[in-house]
């Protein structure tokens, strides 16, 4: 496969995972090819995403199983974007979350208590919606009384969707309204098309194999 010549003007690429380099669990069409191309040509990528409910390494098993060649270095997720963000900014905080395992994992990484399943949820100094397959009404009723009570309020994304081979399932978006629409309040979003998680893209280019 030729490089067109747009793309062969520049060095590094960022690419999107869902959507474009698949749907579901399959490639789509010519993406596998084209990356190989890319390799092949001596270009450098980095992936990125704004679906916050697996680890790193969960996309990068992902991206072999359908024969795209990628280390940890290479994906961006947007939770890596929001740990990167919280490590600066709200280190020694506490918190509240709505998300995955993945991005509990990543919040607390950042240097924050996660207050999940406590007492004290609802008083958390900060309110992270990212996207869950588990969203409860306890979930929603703690995040809508601290951000009540003035937590920070940050989320993955906006995105009311993410494609399946079935169809459009419902995305970080959806839940993410309801706990806007319950607080009164809007949140800061990390993803795309806002720029942290493109920064975070940008510096792992510029640091071969620095993870966050």
């Amino acid at each position: 496969m030729r490089l067109s010549p747009l793309v062969s003007r520049y060095d590094q690429l960022i690419l999107d995972l869902d959507g474009c380099v698949y749907v579901g669990d399959r490639a789509t069409p010519g993406a596998v090819d084209a990356l190989a191309a890319l390799r092949e040509a001596g270009k450098r990528v980095a992936f990125v995403t704004n679906d916050p409910r697996r680890a790193g390494e969960e996309y990068v098993r992902k991206l072999w199983a359908l024969g795209v060649q990628a280390s940890l270095a290479d994906v961006v997720t947007v939770g890596a974007a929001m740990q990167h963000l919280l490590a600066e900014t709200r280190h020694g905080r506490t918190a509240l979350v709505i998300g995955t395992a993945a991005m509990l994992r990543h919040v607390s990484e950042a240097g924050l208590k996660v207050l999940n399943g406590t007492d004290l949820a609802s008083r958390a100094d900060v309110v992270v919606v990212a996207g869950t397959d588990d969203f409860t009404y306890e979930d929603l009723r703690d995040a809508v009384l601290a951000l009540r009570r003035g937590a920070d309020f940050l989320a993955t994304s906006r995105d009311p969707t993410y494609p399946m081979p079935d169809g459009l399932w419902p995305g970080t978006g959806a839940l993410l309204a309801a706990v806007e629409y319950g607080s009164g309040r809007t949140a800061k979003i990390v993803g795309k098309p806002e720029p942290q998680l493109i920064h975070t893209a940008l510096e792992r280019l510029g640091r071969e194999g620095r993870s966050w």
